[in-house]
């Protein structure tokens, strides 16, 4: 039998963090996408400590220390892909507006370029707790 599949988007901490937290609406991409629907975050391995220096001046939200990678650590639901978007977090040229974050405990996976698909169990709390 077919497992369900959900798209996933892998992020650089301290973005992916931001971004299941509810702070920060949209993701900046170099590229535009059709999806709309269930998301989930994927934190990669790398950190961008420029991004939390940002975070810390435009948003004045200190970031954890320590953050989780290499793995699904919430989700969202992607709305629409914009051009132009009123938010101090949106850089373009593309913005993928995120409504509804959840946070959840990582669940390691390795991540991909652009969307890709995961099972969508990594999306209920229930199975995450069970692994």
């Amino acid at each position: 039998m077919n497992e369900p599949m959900v798209k996933a988007l892998s992020v650089r901490q301290p973005w992916a963090w931001a971004i299941v937290a509810g702070l920060k609406p949209v993701e900046n991409r170099t590229w535009r996408t059709v999806y709309r629907g269930p998301l989930a975050i994927h934190a990669s391995q790398r950190f961008d400590a420029d991004g939390a220096a940002w975070i810390a001046q435009h948003v004045g939200c200190a970031v954890p220390a320590a953050l989780p990678h290499g793995g699904i650590v919430g989700h969202v639901q992607l709305t629409d892909c914009v051009e132009q978007f009123d938010s101090p977090w949106f850089f373009g040229p593309y913005g993928f507006v995120l409504q509804r974050a959840t946070a959840l405990p990582l669940v390691p996976l390795p991540g991909r370029l652009r969307l890709f698909d995961v099972a969508a169990t990594v999306l209920t709390p229930a199975t995450v707790e069970a692994t």
